[in-house]
């Protein structure tokens, strides 16, 4: 069976259906766990409400799991096959050419925040359901397709979800790139404290999630240091601006997985006020943070043959009424020494008189590239890309597939396919994900009916 020449009768079903959910704007901004109703929000329940009412019109099995999950359901057997999808999304950021919730449709393309990171793949996974349902193919597990919504800030919902539900037994998550994510490395976020006695830094701001590389950062002065600020601007052309007291200094948003794919605001905003102030704020970030995506400066590098280097992002600045925390992340490979290196960290910041507050830790995922759910997903990949060449990859960032006992990170992204997942005008290429439906598709139906 071709599932891409059946998939390209799904085409505008795709669109809608992509489009409708893009225009819901699913950014977390509280979560509030006695909400019974919306612990993530309105929108993100909005967002769930309209998947699982979609499948279920649609002739699907749905459960809404406390309004924390969802999942929409089809085949029989005690056995469960998961496919993860998230509707939550990053904040904005930074400068778009079109509304990033309008869900533009131009050259073959959509255009929003959520397009490839995760709402565009789950509902090619929602048309692989569809192609399947159709085509009344027999399965013999239980298909899944989990719809979490709160991927971006913690994976409250997923683990919420599994303590009422059964654990797929094999999974994968449509998001993030072909052919197939084996290994994904450990994640940790930090927070280094103090008090901002300088004088000079009224307050300083930046960052929003760990998860993401700062584009902006404003700090307002008691002093008037603008005509260095603009001589600074020129000097290393860079962009920002000054509105009385308040300095502006722009960089580019990136994935933490990625730090080096981005222009840290921070590190711009540091590097300038260092010229000013001893601040212990200041000096932290310049002397162990700036320019480092890989914590050589503290200390705390690693590699591995495997999975590569350790990174790390300086991802936030709240610096308000005398005291500061700078929030940081590191994504960590196997074999990484995790104490003794976090040692180094905690005795940097002790040097200059500043606290260590330690976040959420996961640890690093595998599943061995031999392992039979690898085979089958990368045949079914290869079959319908007749790409035989690209390796399996591993990742810096972090997918519902470390949830699961065994599951993996399985597209969309082709290779070679500009990836904007956490930045402005993030889009999906409309045969991609059709192309990615037809790989799911293949690759549920195998998966469903192996012994």
């Amino acid at each position: 069976m071709n599932w891409l020449t059946i998939a390209q009768n799904y085409r505008q079903e795709y669109i809608d259906k992509a489009k409708a959910l893009l225009q819901i704007p699913t950014v977390l901004k509280e979560f509030d766990p006695s909400n019974l109703e919306e612990p993530f929000g309105s929108d993100i329940r909005r967002a769930l409400d309209h998947m699982l009412a979609m499948a279920q019109k649609e002739g699907f099995t749905t459960k809404n799991v406390y309004n924390y999950a969802g999942h929409i359901e089809m085949g029989e057997g005690s056995e469960v096959l998961g496919v993860l999808g998230h509707l939550d999304v990053v904040p904005t950021g930074g400068k778009w050419d079109f509304p990033p919730f309008a869900a533009i449709e131009k050259d073959g393309k959509i255009y929003a925040r959520g397009s490839m990171d995760d709402k565009g793949p789950t509902i090619a996974a929602y048309i692989a359901f569809r192609m399947i349902s159709d085509q009344k193919i027999p399965l013999n597990k239980r298909v899944r397709l989990i719809l979490g919504c709160d991927e971006e800030s913690g994976m409250r919902c997923i683990k919420k979800y599994l303590e009422h539900e059964q654990m797929p037994e094999l999974g994968f998550a449509p998001d993030a790139e072909f052919p197939l994510i084996y290994a994904e490395k450990g994640n940790f976020s930090f927070d280094i404290t103090g008090t901002e006695t300088s004088g000079l830094i009224e307050s300083m701001s930046a960052g929003e999630r760990y998860n993401v590389v700062p584009d902006e950062c404003i700090a307002v002065l008691s002093k008037d240091v603008s005509k260095e600020f603009e001589e600074y601007l020129a000097l290393h052309h860079y962009t920002g601006n000054v509105v009385g007291n308040r300095y502006t200094i722009f960089g580019k948003n990136a994935h933490a997985a990625w730090p080096y794919l981005g222009v840290n605001a921070i590190f711009l905003m540091a590097g300038f006020l260092g010229t000013f102030t001893d601040s212990p704020m200041i000096t932290f970030i310049n002397q162990y943070l700036s320019f480092d995506h890989y914590g050589k400066k503290l200390g705390i590098d690693h590699f591995d043959p495997e999975m590569k280097d350790l990174t790390l992002n300086t991802a936030i600045i709240r610096c308000e009424n005398g005291t500061f925390h700078i929030g940081c992340n590191i994504r960590f490979p196997r074999g990484y020494e995790f104490d003794q290196k976090m040692e180094f960290a905690k005795a940097a910041a002790k040097s200059l008189g500043l606290g260590f507050v330690a976040h959420r830790k996961s640890e690093p995922h595998y599943v061995s590239p031999n392992d039979p759910l690898v085979k089958v997903l990368h045949d079914a990949y290869k079959l319908y890309t007749n790409d035989h060449t690209t390796p399996l990859l591993t990742i810096g960032g972090g997918t519902y597939a470390r949830t699961l006992k065994k599951a993996v990170a399985f597209g969309p992204n082709l290779p070679g396919a500009e990836d904007l997942a956490h930045q402005p005008n993030e889009y999906l290429v409309i045969d991609d994900m059709l192309t990615a439906a037809a790989i799911y598709a293949e690759s549920i139906v195998k998966l469903a009916s192996l012994e």
